[in-house]
């Protein structure tokens, strides 16, 4: 495994301890099919092929409403450990939406980061919050700047809106409820701020302080 892999192994699991224990299975299961199609698009050589795969990723995640799930292990992560927590097949599949926005980065790369931001971060928070019953009105902005700056990273685009939308991230305290979102979000503004890498112990500190403050 790569140390840039490796780093952000450790941090996913720091991220997820912060849950409280009935919620660490959907929320891996969230971030673990938000990873999905992430390395579908990553992947995707040609946009048309890109979107062709996403396509059925959409379909397959809003027919998980009303039926079994195929033998794929991510989709049976969702159907075992979100549907039962109130989350809906079609509202995951905006996430899908998300991702097939910054397939069109280098046509459109205004729309595909805004289209990106909302379906992705906003809508990947918004579902994570259900999840823990503890809205926010913070959820959203947060949301974006998290999607916004891996955009940042992937792409070299978007990085001026990501610390934007998360500048104000921790002059309110976070409740302990949303602490693991609000520590992605934070990991996402020392990525911007070319801060110590995933997995390091500066950043662990940084995220254990923030677990245990909410800033």
């Amino acid at each position: 495994m790569h140390p840039d892999e490796a780093g952000s192994a450790i941090e996913r699991r720091i991220i997820l301890s912060y849950a409280r224990a009935p919620d660490r299975a959907a929320l891996a299961a969230l971030l673990a099919l938000d990873d999905r199609l992430g390395e579908i698009v990553a992947a995707a050589r040609d946009p048309l092929i890109g979107q062709m795969r996403l396509t059925w990723w959409h379909d397959a995640l809003c027919a998980l409403d009303t039926a079994p799930p195929p033998a794929e292990p991510t989709l049976r992560a969702v159907h075992a450990d979100l549907l039962p927590r109130g989350v809906t097949g079609r509202s995951l599949a905006q996430l899908v939406d998300g991702w097939e926005a910054l397939l069109a980065i280098e046509s459109a790369p205004d729309q595909a980061l805004e289209g990106h931001a909302q379906d992705r971060g906003a809508a990947l928070f918004e579902v994570a919050s259900r999840i823990f019953g503890a809205p926010d009105d913070r959820l959203a902005e947060a949301g974006r700047g998290w999607a916004l700056a891996q955009a940042a990273a992937r792409t070299g685009q978007g990085a001026d809106a990501a610390r934007a939308h998360l500048a104000r991230l921790t002059e309110r305290r976070w409740p302990v409820a949303l602490r693991p979102l609000s520590a992605m979000a934070l990991a996402a503004r020392i990525d911007l701020s070319g801060g110590a890498p995933a997995g390091s112990l500066p950043r662990t500190v940084r995220l254990l302080r923030h677990r245990l403050t909410g800033r």
